[in-house]
């Protein structure tokens, strides 16, 4: 940090600088430091920091778990244990100062509502403020997002203002986490053949579920010409394997 126009005192040499004792807000370092901290008060209560996912810390016991998700300043905690829900807020109370919000309804752009069927997640809000923002708030919606026989060109709006035609008929519409009696990863994937009309690239898409839950989902054209169907399917099994050695 440099110092201040007008802060050299008479008579001492200039080209000093201030010396950082704290990590100020808006620096590059803040973040940094703030995350190396909280990491260090969480994993203080017992709880393991997961190595696929640095934001995500978790405890395990033989009948109780708790898992803790941090983006930034917002942080969500779930577990079977309710007792041990209130000791680790008692525990970052006790270090930072923090705000018990209740139940999860609102994070990022998601909305939450938990009932005992299990957990629904939308983003009904976000969905109508971009139908407010393209001026599409009052066009009839369309009961399907695409039309399975049209073949899409470098112009892609016009099957844009389609899906948002489709949304404006279900803004809320999102999915549904039930309760499972198992934790079954499965995955299913497929390809098309050079569906792509401008450069005849195949598109892959996976979608993952563990139980009936579907966590997971993809669809993304492929980087490269199959030469045959049986190289696009290839292709896309190898994309949907990595997310469930990832997941794993």
């Amino acid at each position: 940090m440099e110092q201040l126009p007008g802060f050299v005192a008479q008579g001492e040499s200039f080209g000093l600088v201030c010396r950082l004792r704290k990590s100020l807000y808006g620096l590059k370092q803040s973040p940094r430091a703030w995350f190396g901290r909280f990491s260090t008060v969480v994993q203080q209560f017992g709880m393991t920091r997961s190595e696929a996912d640095h934001s995500v810390f978790y405890r395990n016991s033989t009948v109780r778990c708790i898992y803790l998700i941090v983006y930034v300043d917002d942080i969500v905690l779930t577990s079977s244990d309710h007792h041990g829900i209130s000791q680790i807020k008692q525990h970052l109370c006790h270090h930072f100062q923090t705000k018990d919000l209740g139940k999860l309804r609102y994070l990022l752009g998601i909305e939450v509502a938990q009932s005992k069927n299990g957990i629904v997640i939308s983003q009904r809000k976000y969905a109508l403020d971009i139908l407010e923002e393209t001026g599409l708030m009052s066009p009839k919606p369309i009961d399907t997002p695409m039309d399975p026989n049209a073949k899409l060109l470098p112009r892609h709006w016009n099957a844009v203002i389609r899906i948002l035609k489709n949304i404006k008929g279900a803004p809320g519409k999102g999915l549904l986490y039930g309760y499972n009696n198992h934790t079954r990863v499965v995955g299913y994937s497929d390809a098309d053949w050079a569906g792509s009309p401008s450069d005849r690239r195949s598109t892959s898409d996976y979608c993952v579920f563990i139980g009936d839950n579907l966590i997971s989902w993809k669809s993304k054209k492929q980087n490269v010409v199959a030469r045959s169907s049986a190289e696009a399917e290839y292709r896309a099994i190898a994309s949907a394997s990595c997310e469930l050695i990832w997941l794993k």
